[in-house]
Parts: structure tokens; sequence; C-alpha cells
């Protein structure tokens, strides 16, 4: 088995190289320069060149303030790069898993957790670029695999707990938005995932997060529980912060589907930050 890695230096790229590394898997991680997605020759060359049985696209414009401005640009990356992975594994022959999501959802559910059936309704830039980019993939391939993930974290830097002690180490305190709930989702539950799911030859749409939810404020408060940080951390509503690209309050989803079909236990997202932060990989 053969895999070919889009996004070479994002987090949840760089969690596949690890494993594939640790576990000597055959796999090709082309620097992003050398693999534009948005370029449709471009891919269906490095497809055609490298013959992956599998191809983890994990390239993503993931900046959803700057998605506000770059709107083009995020669309290319999120909904357009997908569509030409999609058409260059049709041709070759691949299989295709994406990643797509819960910002495709608007907060408003309030009967519990999100399910695959709901139907998506995107409130930002960033939410319609990744909608845009699953339906695309799905229209292009019959047996294609989404995942839909939320607040992933692990070893890099764009994520909540790295910008968050960024954050504790500048301040004496911090503000952090107590009503903005979803699943932090480890990229080492991400990649056990994807790899039984290869395995099993899984296709569809499925929710992959760790199980359970927080809020922003409550996963703050982990934090600095596990690590001994004692700056202090204050509630607020997201609104203080003006953000640009509005949020989804309440954009938590089921893995139930998904654990079911791949006869696996998902870890809580307690569970799995006590497990990184205690590694020491940041």
């Amino acid at each position: 088995m053969k895999y070919l890695i889009t996004g070479k230096k994002g987090q949840l790229a760089q969690a596949f190289i690890h494993r594939f590394d640790a576990s000597s898997i055959d796999y090709v991680a082309p620097e992003e320069s050398q693999l534009d997605i948005t370029d449709e020759k471009a891919v269906a060359h490095a497809v055609g060149f490298y013959k992956p049985d599998v191809i983890l696209n994990c390239a993503a414009y993931n900046f959803v303030d700057k998605a506000e401005l770059e709107k083009d640009t995020a669309f290319q990356v999120n909904a357009v790069g997908p569509r030409n992975l999609a058409r260059a594994a049709q041709q070759f022959h691949a299989r295709l898993v994406h990643f797509g999501s819960d910002y495709v959802f608007d907060g408003k559910k309030e009967s519990g957790l999100y399910q695959e059936q709901d139907i998506p309704n995107p409130i930002n830039t960033y939410g319609k670029t990744k909608l845009a980019g699953e339906e695309v993939v799905s229209q292009e391939l019959d047996h294609c695999l989404i995942f839909r993930l939320s607040w992933v974290f692990g070893a890099g830097k764009q994520n909540f707990i790295h910008k968050f002690l960024e954050w504790t180490q500048k301040n004496s305190f911090v503000r952090i938005a107590c009503d903005e709930f979803s699943a932090p989702t480890y990229t080492e539950t991400v990649v056990d995932a994807t790899l039984k799911a290869v395995e099993t030859g899984l296709s569809g749409r499925y929710h992959l997060t760790n199980t359970g939810y927080c809020s922003r404020y409550e996963w703050a408060r982990l934090i600095t529980k596990i690590l001994g940080i004692t700056t202090f951390i204050r509630p607020v509503a997201n609104e203080v912060f003006n953000l640009p690209a509005p949020r989804p309050k309440f954009s938590a989803m089921s893995n139930e589907q998904a654990s079911k079909q791949l006869c696996m236990t998902i870890p809580d997202w307690e569970e799995s930050v006590r497990s990184f932060l205690t590694q020491k990989v940041l």
C-alpha cells in the first residue's frame, strides 16, 4: 500500500508522516511547492508519477478569519484542490481520503450532537469552502472517504493548544470564549481511524472526532490543570473578540457512526489532550 500525502507541512500531514516512518509504510509527501493541489495538471502529473494506492488530502486553507478577506484563495485550496485530487484519483484508480470540518454547520442544533444526516449550513467563508470541497469530491468519486474533523490539535503551531500556551507565557491573564463548543480532536486519533478505514475499505462521509465535547474555556482549564499553569483564565463571550468570521456556537459532532463502522473505541477528548501534553510533543 502506497500513500500520497498533500499539505506536507501541516500538523495532520506530519502526524501521518511520523506514523509512516515509524511503521515503515510506503509513502510520498511532496513539498507544497512541488504539488500545488489547485493546479489540475500538476495534480494529475503527480498522481500519475507516484502511482499511490491512497491519496490523503491533508492540504487545507484553515485560516478562518483571513478567509473572509481571501475568499478566492480559500476556495481554490478547499474546493478546487479537492476536485483536482478527486479527478486524478478517478483517472489513476487511487482511493481518496478527504478531511472536512465541523464548520459546515451553523451551530444552531439543540437536540444533540451533529449527525452525518444533519443538513450543513455554514456561516463563514471557511465553512462554505470546506463544504464545497466535500460536495465536489462526492460528485467526482463514487467511493471516496470523507472525515469531518473539529478543533484538531497535535505537534504543530496551527492549533488552540499551541496558541493558548503562547498567550499564557506573555500575559498575566487570558480571556477564553466560554460559549463556543466542539470536540478537540487529536491528530493521532485521526491517523488511527484513517488507517483502519483504509484497511477495511470504508467509504462515505463520517464525523471523526474524539469523544465528547467542551467549550474553549473548559479546554483551556484542562490544559492549565495538566501543566500546572497558574495564569488566570477569564471566561468571556466570543463576541468580545470582534473576529472577522462568525463561529458556530455549538458544532460538536457525534463519532458514533465512525466508531461503529470501524469497530473501534475512540478516546475521550480529555484523555487525548492529557496524552498529548504528557508526551511533551509540543
